[in-house]
Formats: structure tokens, sequence, C-alpha cells
């Protein structure tokens, strides 16, 4: 396909180099797909292998049989604790009679895990938290080695669990993937009701019943969290990628357009088999454009942090390599043009009903900001995705979205964008590469420069904080954070406490080797530094009271130690051996031993 003429120069060049960049990788991992397709892998199953894929299969037997149908593998991460994948486990059954009815079959290939930040922030079990993604990967790919599959569903939603499912998707590159969201709870606790009280929490303001009062009237029903953190910056992806349905991300589950929403993937997952007259193998949906479209809307939004690691991941899953000077040289051409909490006091279902995906979509490539000439699931040109679904008298349509933001608070125009640069940016400097999301920066916090206070634990931070120690200009130091360190759990738990302190008046800023969460951003956060402290990074260097610059507009963050000193300081050392063992922390020893640089994806498959 050619590229559109109006395309951003920016935008046309990021692309180009990615693409001359990755030439090798990408070339082996096509060659790599070719080899895995042709005919159905089934027909290569001996009778043995074929009857033990249908010995179950009750209406659908005969049709397994014969070969001649699609089959199509569920791929699922229903579990009913958390609330964002709980609405799956009604999906296997409206997956499997709309493929019978399209023709196909249909079959629960396999479950992956599902576990929630939300749950585990500030325990020991949230140091598995981003190696969970590179166990959905696997599990994902155990899941379709049966070969009993030509097309794959994936049934996923939150933070490690979309980009795990993804990763194992793309080793089976040669088979259409289509990812099926859940949609969002209904909107609960105002966002700014509920960070206030979080706030007087670490104030020591209200109690702990306050405090779980206000988040069970936030997370509250099935569904996804309503913030614009990780789970839903996920579904913003997979549908600006052209693996979802258009305009299907922010839809609310257990509803009739849900459900028309999810039998519509299964019979569109049938129609792109190499058995039908449509192939769109994933390995041809997901190219350096895709991509690129991905860090657009990522920018676009404010998305979550946590895709400066997924995005590079998933990129390089497919051969493709890119890194954070391609977000930081996106971030300076592509305008921010939603406000949702963190990044503002509305929510996803805000966000959807002012225009959502569609209107978004509409106005990037408009700008020529997102290369349209791409393939997706829903066929050649990511136009398709600047439309909505809705429920006509004849069943599931699609119609234009709104050709105005139904509010310009949540939702606006690139010609009247809520600022000019992209919410997310990234750092360099004598401390090492960094990111920092700025979109829920106020201005005046965008550059601090102040003393360091230095910490190797979330904890040992909270400790100062509760005993006054941090009542000044500061700028927190943590370190031993990064994924050969501890897995790289996300740091969530500081922010009430230095929104606190910055809420005061004092600079206040965050400089770190770990993650903080998707949901966060008030207070200046210059987060998966790189190279970690574990791996001698400078961040190691750093003591008490040196000063240091962030400086999120110019892009710098720097030790003002002089150079003579700084070259001469030895890094420090941490004894770890307390994150090596409870809550199933010693099976992931051989994670954290070979897992790559957060800049490299941080993780251990690709």
């Amino acid at each position: 396909m050619a590229e559109s003429p109006t395309l951003n120069p920016r935008v046309r060049a990021v692309t180009e180099r990615i693409r001359e960049r990755s030439r090798d990788a990408r070339s082996d991992y096509l060659e790599r797909m070719t080899a895995q397709a042709g005919e159905p892998a089934r027909k290569r199953l001996s009778c043995t292998n074929l009857a033990h894929g249908f010995a179950a299969a009750g209406p659908d037997k005969e049709a397994l049989k014969a070969l001649r149908r699609p089959n199509l593998a569920i791929v699922t991460s229903y579990n009913d604790m958390l609330s964002a994948h709980q609405p799956f486990e009604r999906f296997p059954a409206l997956i499997r009679h709309a493929a019978r009815a399209a023709g196909a079959t249909a079959q629960v290939a396999g479950g992956v895990p599902a576990m929630c930040d939300g749950v585990t922030q500030g325990q020991p079990g949230m140091e598995l938290s981003l190696f969970s993604r590179e166990v959905i990967a696997m599990s994902t790919a155990i899941a379709l080695s049966h070969g009993m599959f030509d097309a794959a569903l994936c049934l996923g939603v939150c933070d490690k669990i979309v980009p795990g499912l993804l990763l194992g998707a793309l080793a089976f590159g040669q088979l259409p993937v289509v990812f099926v969201p859940a949609g969002p709870m209904p909107s609960g606790l105002p966002n700014k009701e509920k960070a206030r009280i979080r706030q007087q929490f670490a104030e020591g303001k209200v109690g702990r019943e306050a405090l779980l009062q206000s988040e069970a009237d936030s997370y509250h029903s099935a569904g996804t969290c309503t913030f614009y953190g990780t789970a839903n910056s996920n579904q913003m992806l997979m549908e600006v990628m052209g693996l979802h349905l258009p305009g299907s991300a922010f839809v609310p589950p257990n509803t009739p357009l849900r459900d028309a929403l999810t039998a519509a993937t299964a019979r569109r997952a049938a129609q792109i088999t190499a058995l039908g007259k449509e192939h769109l193998p994933l390995a041809r949906v997901l190219d350096e454009r895709s991509i690129v479209n991905a860090i657009v809307g990522l920018l676009a939004t404010g998305g979550s942090t946590n895709h400066t690691l997924h995005i590079v991941a998933i990129a390089r899953a497919a051969g493709i390599v890119i890194d954070w000077d391609d977000f930081g040289d996106l971030s300076e051409v592509v305008p921010l043009l939603a406000r949702i909490y963190p990044n503002g006091s509305a929510d996803v279902n805000h966000f959807h009903a002012a225009g959502g995906m569609g209107f978004l979509v509409r106005e990037l490539l408009s700008a020529g900001l997102m290369h349209e000439d791409v393939w997706t699931i829903a066929g050649r040109g990511l136009g398709e995705y600047t439309r909505e679904p809705w429920l006509s008298s004849a069943g599931l349509a699609w119609r234009d979205s709104p050709a105005n933001s139904g509010d310009r608070e949540v939702l606006r125009r690139v010609s009247d964008p809520f600022s000019a640069d992209g919410g997310l940016k990234r750092l360099r400097g004598n401390l090492g590469r960094s990111i920092i999301k700025v979109s829920a920066v106020k201005p005046e916090h965008r550059v601090v420069e102040a003393p360091a206070r230095v910490f190797d634990s979330q904890e040992a931070v909270l400790e100062a904080f509760g005993k006054g120690e941090l009542s000044r200009d500061v700028v927190v130091v943590v370190r031993f954070q990064g994924p050969r360190a501890n897995g790289m759990p996300e740091l969530h738990g500081l922010t009430p406490a230095l929104a606190s302190l910055q809420g005061k008046g004092h600079q206040v800023a965050l400089v770190t080797d770990g993650r903080m969460s998707g949901a966060s951003g008030v207070v200046p956060a210059a987060i998966h530094l790189t190279p970690e402290s574990v791996c001698g990074g400078p961040i190691g260097k750093v003591r008490d009271g040196d000063l240091i610059r962030l400086d999120s507009i110019k892009g710098t963050l720097e030790a003002r130690v002089g150079e003579k000193e700084w070259h001469a300081r030895p890094s420090a050392t941490a004894d770890l051996s307390g994150n090596e063992y409870g809550m199933g922390r010693e099976l992931f020893r051989l994670f954290r031993a070979r897992a790559a640089a957060a800049e490299e994806g941080g993780g251990v498959c690709y």
C-alpha cells in the first residue's frame, strides 16, 4: 500500500527509520511466519492427534472431523475475582453460537492468568506483575500449540494481559488474531473525590474505613476500572492497531451492543482465515505503520507509561525495533487531544460519550498523524475506525462517529488541543534515559530542581514521609526497582504522599528505575530509568543532598555534580535477598536474571 501524501513529515521520517532499523529482524520474522503458514494445521495432525482434539466437541465433532470449516481458538483471561475479566464468563458460549451460524467452530484453547495491579499494589505479589506478561505470552503459545486452529480470539483487558496475549499470538502470526474486549464498568465515585480521599488518608486526616468506602464506591461493578490507566490504554491501542472491531473498545459489558459485537468478532474471525477469501494473518496486520499508530494514539491520549515497555516488547516480537527516541520525536508533533483521569476529571465512559475512538482516529488521520494505509481485521485502511457501532432495526451496524466533540473538556480536535505536544516524553542526561508522563503535570511543576533523598524501597519513602522528613523541596530517588532487581513493581503507593508534599507548595519530583501506575501523573516522575541500578546504572551514584534537575520541557535529567567527582563515585549496592522468596517470587528467579532493559521491553519473551 502506498503512503498517504498528506502524512506528517515527522511521522513519515520516524516510520522510515524504524523500517530501516528493523529490516533484517522483520524479514526474519516474516520468513518464519511464512514457513508456519500453508494448509490448515489440523490437516497435518495424525488421526490420533485430531481425535484427541475433538473428543469433547459435542455438536461440532463432525465439522472438526471434516477439516473444511474454520476452527477458532478462544484464549481467555476469564476469572471472576477481577471485575474487568468477569464478563468473559459468558463470551465462549456467544462465540461458539455465532461461529456455528457462520459455518465455523470455536473451542476454548486455553486460559491465561490475569493478575490485577490494583489488588497487588504495594504488596510482594506486585513483583510478579511485569513478568506475568511473559507467563501470559507463554500460556498463549501453549494454547495455540495444538495446531487445531485457523484463527484466534484473544479475550483480555488489563495491564499485562493484553500485551502478553499479543506477544504470544505473534509467535503464531500466520493466523488471524482478533482481540475481544469486555468494556468498562459504569462510572462510580468522581475521580477528583477519590484522589482527595487518598491524599487525606496519606496525611492521616481520614481512616481506613473512609478510604475503603471510597475505593469500593469507585470500583463497584463488573467491567474495567474507568480511569485511563494501562487497562484502558490497552483497549485504545488494540483499536488503533486494527485488532478490535471498530469502535468496540469502550462499549459496556452485559449489554445488547456488547453481545452483538462479541458475536461479530467470531463471524469476522471466520471470514479472515486461510480457508476464506479475505485471509488477514496477524503478521500482515501488525507492521511498522501500526506500531507507529500505537505510539501516536498513546501520546494523543496521555496513555499509560507502562506502554513504553509493552509497545517496545510487542514490536520486537514482530521483528520491529523501536526505542524511546521514537516516542520522544513523535511526541513533539502529536497534540494531546484527550483529558481522562488522571489527566483530567472525566473517565473513559465520558470519553466514549464525547465521541470516543472514532472521533479521535478521524482527527489524527485528518491531520496526517496516523497511517491510514494499513491492514486491520476489518480490512484495508484505518478509515473504518472512524466509525462507531450501533444496533439498528436490522441489527449490528456502523455509522460515522460524531463530527464534533460532545465535551471539549474531555475530547478535542487537532486544531484546538489541550497541548501542542504529546502526553509522554523521553528524558536523558548523566542519570541515564527515562520516561515521564507530563499530561497530568501542571506547567509550574514541569521543571524541578531540588536536593535528592535516596531510598532503596517504596516502604522507606513512606516511612520518611510519615516522620515529616520530606516536608521540603525534594527529589525522591528510589533505586533497585528495575526488572533485574525485583521485577520492576509499580510504585503507585507513592503518589498520594508526593502529591501531598507538592500540594503544600514544595518542589517535588520522583526519579526511579522502577515503574509508576498508569493512573499516576500529577507529580513529575522520571521513571524506567535505564541502565537500572542493579546493572551499575548511574542512579546508583546519587547521594543524599545531590542537586537533581528534572526538566521535562527540554527533556533532560541530570545530577548537578562535578564531572570528575561523578565519574569517580562508585555505584551503590543493595541486599536484594528479601525480594527472592515469598508470594511465588522464587519461581521467577530466571526471569529476573535474564530480563531485558526497560527501553528494550523489560522482559524475556522476544
